[in-house]
């Protein structure tokens, strides 16, 4: 099937032309559906010690070798492990025929960046496989960070150039139908396994295209592991599973990065399997476990600016679809006024993520919100549906450290007058820092008694575990 591939070897150029080919992080049909993108040979990887000059002009014509001896139509309908093969094969018979002197080493890095460039995301693949990486950041061609146990890192990752960092961003928001050029020059995206992808290109992006990609851990984190990474107390950490179980109305606020995604997917372990539940998101990225989830996606505009499907679309159409819960993402504009309404129609144990830096931001942002909408609805109006629609605000934060930690869980308790008035069930003090750096603090009860969702607890049976978490917390509070 590849059998051309001997005899245009010899004839390979030195330096090869970009070419067209479809993107392979799917298999099969799946891959021949999107558009074609430009492969390029790319630069070293992350933690590397510098290449030669001579390793690049080595892979530049390897590159252009197999670029013209491989059958692209052919490789498109294999798998992505069965391509991989195919290709090593075909550069192990370019290095022989051409008589290259390598090292073991170096030919198994130059086999393994060659296919990083055909059928991945070039320099990113070594990142992407990095478990505990939690953001990669692209900064034009020549710097890349990332950021590892919350701390920024510059990483030696390079592209060739902007034109070959472009390529990749668009052979990534590709994958999910979108699109980013110089017309569209922003898209949010997501990847195979659920990262997310924010893509800035140039005019709006001076110094090249900027590509920011979430990860997503494959080993998916539980409250048990938060409880252990000390993000929660054990006590803190049982109130929390009885508002997710209990189907409390639930707002999780925090700042960029803080962990609100990873807490929203926590939380959605305790809800029950036989719910129906119904994720809007502008880029799918939560990771439900039930087996009755309904996953909803917004869709940008199209080249005549025309078919853009909102996050408020979403929303006022699953109300359409019998959800017991909903699930938003992030509310970050008039979709708010809708979720609102849901919460209070019915759906109790609905739940969605805002920035916001305290609980009584939260709440301010999302009467911004409303009112930004167009809703002319008097202040008084919209915080009674507040009051009566969210149960408890759920802050988190990134320390200076790094680290990540709930700081605290406030449940709304009603109006006084024009004020929304709240109570803290939870706080985090923080107490200092140890000799390495990192910040010292606890949780701790605040001794309010019984929180206003106590008969949602007793009408769910959750009401002598709700008594015996606060109990302990008071127990921790006075020891």
């Amino acid at each position: 099937m590849f059998g051309k591939r001997t005899s245009t070897a010899e004839s390979a150029p030195a330096r090869p032309t970009p070419v067209a080919v479809p993107a392979f992080r799917g298999v099969g049909d799946m891959a021949k559906k999107t558009p074609p993108t430009i492969i390029e040979p790319s630069l070293p990887h992350a933690a590397e010690a510098p290449r030669s000059d001579e390793y690049y002009v080595t892979k530049s014509m390897i590159f252009g070798a197999l670029i013209e001896a491989i059958d692209l139509s052919q490789l498109a309908r294999l798998d992505a492990e069965s391509a991989r093969e195919e290709i090593r094969d075909i550069v192990n018979e370019i290095i022989t025929i051409k008589n290259i002197v390598m090292s073991i080493s170096e030919q198994e890095d130059l086999l393994e960046d060659i296919c990083n460039d055909v059928l991945g995301y070039g320099p990113l693949e070594p990142l992407l496989a990095r478990d505990e990486i939690a953001d990669i950041m692209v900064n034009g061609a020549m710097q890349t960070y990332i950021e590892v146990a919350g701390k920024i890192q510059l990483t030696n990752i390079r592209f060739r150039d902007n034109a070959q960092l472009m390529n990749i961003c668009q052979r990534m928001v590709s994958q999910v139908g979108r699109r980013v050029d110089e017309a569209s020059p922003i898209c949010d995206a997501r990847l195979a396994d659920g990262s997310r992808v924010n893509v800035i290109a140039p005019p709006l992006a001076i110094d090249g295209p900027v590509l920011t990609i979430r990860k997503f851990r494959k080993d998916k984190l539980t409250l048990e592991q938060l409880i252990r990474f000390g993000c929660i107390s054990p006590e803190g950490g049982d109130i929390l599973k009885i508002i997710g179980r209990v189907r409390c109305n639930v707002l999780i606020s925090g700042g960029t990065g803080s962990g609100k995604t990873t807490l929203l997917n926590c939380l959605t372990h305790y809800i029950d399997a036989g719910e129906r539940v119904i994720t809007c998101e502008d880029a799918a990225e939560l990771q439900l476990q039930q087996p009755h989830v309904v996953r909803l996606e917004t869709r940008p505009p199209n080249l005549e600016g025309t078919g853009a499907v909102t996050m408020r679309d979403l929303v006022r159409n699953c109300l359409r679809m019998r959800p017991e819960r909903i699930i938003v993402g992030e509310v970050r504009g008039p979709e708010a006024f809708d979720l609102l309404q849901a919460m209070n129609t019915g759906h109790d144990g609905s739940m969605g993520t805002v920035h916001a830096n305290s609980p009584r931001e939260a709440l301010s942002r999302i009467e911004s919100m409303i009112t930004m909408g167009g809703f002319s609805l008097p202040i008084r109006t919209i915080r009674e549906m507040i009051v009566s629609s969210i149960d408890v605000i759920i802050q988190t934060a990134r320390l200076r450290d790094g680290s990540r930690r709930i700081t605290q869980v406030t449940e709304i308790m009603g109006l006084e007058g024009d004020v929304i008035t709240s109570q803290d069930l939870i706080v985090y003090d923080i107490s200092g820092e140890d000799a390495s750096g990192r910040i010292k603090g606890r949780h701790r009860s605040t001794g309010v008694g019984k929180p206003r969702f106590w008969e949602r607890a007793r009408y769910f049976g959750e009401d002598e575990r709700l008594a015996q978490a606060l109990d302990a917390s008071e127990m921790k509070n006075e020891a």
